[in-house]
């Protein structure tokens, strides 16, 4: 099999454009490659890999990672990870992302091996200008479609955060910013107010 071409597409993935240009992979191919420190996803079979995040980003992204394990920790919740860790949602499909957090609960430990195999409890993007069409789109709705129940759609330039709840009918969303206190179903004692996540 000849090895795979990355894809460097920054909103969204079509892989029928890339048919009889790229190599197909199914999941254990996918997990034979060699490990990456940069974000990687196999999308139904074709490997994406976008260009690596800005600093505004991943500043945000260590922050809140922080303030979410210390908040799971102390309450043995269940576990959180930061990005790069593949979550496959469908191994049939040959489908794995990589959200920038994901939240396993306590009671969903089985899920979590060498990879999150199946739905994360919580899964968190973090926005930005290349990423934020294709988040609140085509990735939401696969969070949808595979059981994740509640997304965290964090937006660096308006400093302000958008729980979605996908499990709820038609996916409900509450936007939060400056000092209102944040409400997540799967987290129902955090109270973290939004600009706490960007300061």
């Amino acid at each position: 099999m000849n090895g795979p071409t990355m894809s460097s597409s920054s909103d969204g993935f079509d892989p029928m454009a890339n048919r009889g240009f790229v190599a197909k992979l199914n999941v254990d191919e996918y997990f034979r490659m060699g490990e990456t420190q940069r974000p990687m996803e196999l999308i139904y079979g074709f490997v994406r890999e976008p260009p690596a995040p800005r600093y505004g980003h991943q500043s945000v992204l260590t922050h809140l990672v922080a303030l979410l394990d210390e908040h799971v920790r102390d309450r043995q919740l269940g576990q959180v990870c930061v990005a790069p860790v593949d979550v496959v949602l469908d191994e049939a499909a040959a489908l794995v992302v990589q959200p920038d957090i994901v939240f396993v609960a306590a009671t969903h430990q089985a899920r979590v091996r060498d990879r999150v195999w199946g739905p994360p409890d919580l899964v968190v993007e973090i926005l930005s200008p290349r990423t934020a069409r294709r988040d609140r789109t085509t990735k939401l709705a696969w969070y949808r479609r595979y059981g994740v129940i509640e997304c965290w759609l964090v937006d660096v330039t308006h400093r302000s955060v958008e729980v979605v709840e996908l499990q709820a009918h038609d996916a409900r969303r509450t936007s939060y910013s400056e000092d209102a206190p944040m409400h997540s179903t799967v987290l129902p004692n955090w109270t973290v107010a939004a600009a706490q996540i960007f300061s």
